[in-house]
């Protein structure tokens, strides 16, 4: 090797040991490695930021925005809170979780995918005791094994697409990884099933410390004409799975109802009374035609709601609220608020919200203007008000809108008419123009570091193609496997790329192990197709550690995990994917 190759290595190096010890952020230290080989004269400077123009990457921005307009439509949400539906087991969770996320992830970004399902988990065990611990750790994987589907499932795999187009090689189709992803998946998802729920943790102090965190609401809401619960028993309308409700009585005319059973029907015009925490009761807001009936001035319309926020309040001592009931307050007259629900020291109160009179301390959910906070943060009528930063208002009226732009981005992508990234771009900029997302929206769903990150690991990638450390590394790796032929060498791409994504992000993994995969495709004279499909599989394959994945991370504190347990999953299950993909993409991809 020469002075060049010699340099990147060390500069690879350092990077490795930074991102190991957390000393910047990702996205910083690739752009500071990228920059520092331009200066040496390694690259040029077109070459270390000629990432931010790949087509890969841009579409991965592209679809950043597009699941953001599923999200803001409700779509997701929809989807999510039916899934567990009637699981009685942690196994039918499992089962039911795994239905839904593997082909949501083989289509959508893996990252709002699980943060939706998180909360999700957590309510079903809370409700059922089973720790977050035996139900986060396959959903994140569930995840990581649906994006190996289809060339959308995952930005390692648009990464690496994106890579061979501008190396000259042909691209590959939507479905083209899924001859070898789909048994990939299955296999994965027989382990986690068959082994793994004896491999998780049982962490049940968790419970505990989850029971401990719950503020319980009040809240009473109105079933309107049309609303798709009418018609429907209490089990049929998913009313026994929301998580973290409870359903206390149902109103109707001169009856009421109480205590609720599974079969017992729901009316149009009944009155149902839930206590919840927040996020649940924010789950009933997004029921269309289900309606807070505590304040009349509640904004029901989603283009009325889009102006309006949610926030808790509570009522101080010497507020002009206190000795008076919901009903007579006059929140919109006093504060230009409505009240969706209450709480009162962990205790429910036994009567209609309506008739509740306010006492000192009570806790109220409210809907309320964008200035409400500003103006009534320091007021004496309230000790304390907050955001309620988790609720946004669904666009529900758009939602059919924007899964017919989705249908439509699949079968562009399908048949080929359009680039993809033309066909992604295009979709996001229809989800802004036809009013399923905000512009502003749009931009903020867009995972800059994610971006920035693997556009500046190109740079580095072409620092070690064009200083001649790639081509060193790989026939050193020739030299030592040329007598079991280029299968041993696939093994070890694979298993060297799982382990590298298991310390750096899965993109930037792929950037940097790419050149490797053509150099040792080129020292075999064989079509690098399979070096660089094991290299899509190995990038996604982060199971032993929560740091290689995003959806790791994610989990990681919400089922009070221990970096010991990935190791104990994953490695098994790392183990066993390494070899189906070695057994199936000579067969699928031939070397020559």
């Amino acid at each position: 090797m020469g002075g060049d190759a010699w340099i990147t290595l060390a500069v690879v190096g350092a990077l490795f040991v930074a991102l190991l010890r957390n000393l910047a952020p990702p996205d910083v230290l690739f752009l500071g490695a990228s920059a520092g080989l331009a200066v040496l004269g390694i690259i040029t400077p077109a070459e270390a930021f000629a990432g931010f123009s790949n087509a890969g990457m841009l579409t991965v921005a592209a679809l950043f925005v597009v699941v953001a307009g599923l999200r803001e439509t409700g779509v997701l949400d929809l989807v999510g809170h039916h899934v567990l539906g009637r699981a009685k087991t942690e196994r039918a969770a499992l089962a039911r979780m795994a239905a839904a996320v593997l082909p949501m992830s083989a289509f959508l970004n893996n990252t709002p995918i699980v943060a939706m399902f998180v909360p999700v988990a957590i309510d079903w065990g809370r409700r059922h005791q089973v720790s977050p611990s035996k139900l986060l750790i396959p959903l994140s994987f569930f995840a990581i094994l649906g994006g190996t589907c289809t060339l959308i499932g995952t930005s390692t795999n648009l990464v690496v697409d994106g890579l061979m187009i501008d190396n000259g090689l042909p691209g590959m189709s939507l479905f083209e990884i899924g001859a070898v992803g789909l048994p990939y998946a299955v296999v994965g998802l027989g382990y986690l099933f068959v082994v793994g729920g004896a491999l998780l943790p049982e962490r049940k102090e968790l419970l505990e410390q989850l029971e401990e965190s719950r503020r319980e609401y009040l809240a009473e809401m109105l079933v309107q004409p049309g609303c798709r619960l009418a018609g429907k028993s209490v089990e049929e309308a998913g009313l026994r799975q929301l998580p973290g409700l409870f359903l206390i009585e149902i109103e109707r005319a001169d009856e009421t109802v109480a205590p609720v059973g599974p079969d017992d029907a729901i009316h149009e015009g009944d009155r149902l009374t839930f206590a919840g925490i927040v996020s649940s009761i924010l789950d009933l807001e997004k029921v269309p035609g289900l309606v807070p009936v505590a304040d009349p001035d509640y904004e029901v319309l989603p283009s009325r709601q889009r102006s309006r926020r949610l926030c808790e309040a509570v009522v101080s001592d010497s507020s002009p609220l206190v000795g008076k009931s919901v009903r007579d307050a006059d929140f919109r007259g006093a504060y230009g608020a409505a009240v969706v629900a209450v709480h009162r020291a962990g205790k429910r109160v036994e009567r209609k919200i309506g008739d509740i009179v306010l006492q000192p301390g009570d806790a109220l959910l409210l809907q309320v203007r964008p200035h409400f906070l500003r103006t009534y943060r320091h007021s004496p009528a309230f000790y304390l008000v907050s955001g309620v930063d988790d609720w946004r208002p669904v666009r529900r009226d758009r939602m059919w809108l924007s899964l017919g732009l989705f249908a439509g981005l699949l079968v562009l992508m399908t048949t080929g008419l359009l680039p993809i990234l033309v066909t992604a771009v295009l979709t996001a900029v229809l989800m802004v123009a036809l009013g399923c997302i905000s512009s502003g929206d749009a931009r903020r769903s867009i995972e800059w570091q994610v971006l920035i990150t693997i556009a500046a690991a190109f740079g580095v990638g072409s620092a070690l193609e064009n200083s001649g450390a790639a081509a060193a590394v790989a026939t050193t790796l020739v030299d030592a496997t040329k007598s079991w032929g280029p299968i041993a060498a696939l093994a070890t791409i694979y298993f060297l790329g799982s382990a590298i994504t298991e310390l750096i992000t899965n993109n930037a993994a792929a950037v940097l192990m790419f050149p490797f995969c053509l150099e040792t495709a080129r020292q075999y004279e064989a079509d690098p197709r399979p070096f660089l499909v094991a290299l899509m599989l190995s990038a996604s394959a982060s199971f032993m550690t929560p740091i290689g994945y995003q959806t790791n991370m994610m989990i990681y504190g919400p089922g009070g995990y221990r970096f010991g347990d990935f190791l104990k999953i994953g490695t098994p299950l790392n183990l066993l994917l390494g070899a189906v993909a070695l057994l199936l993409i000579p067969w699928i991809w031939p070397f020559r």
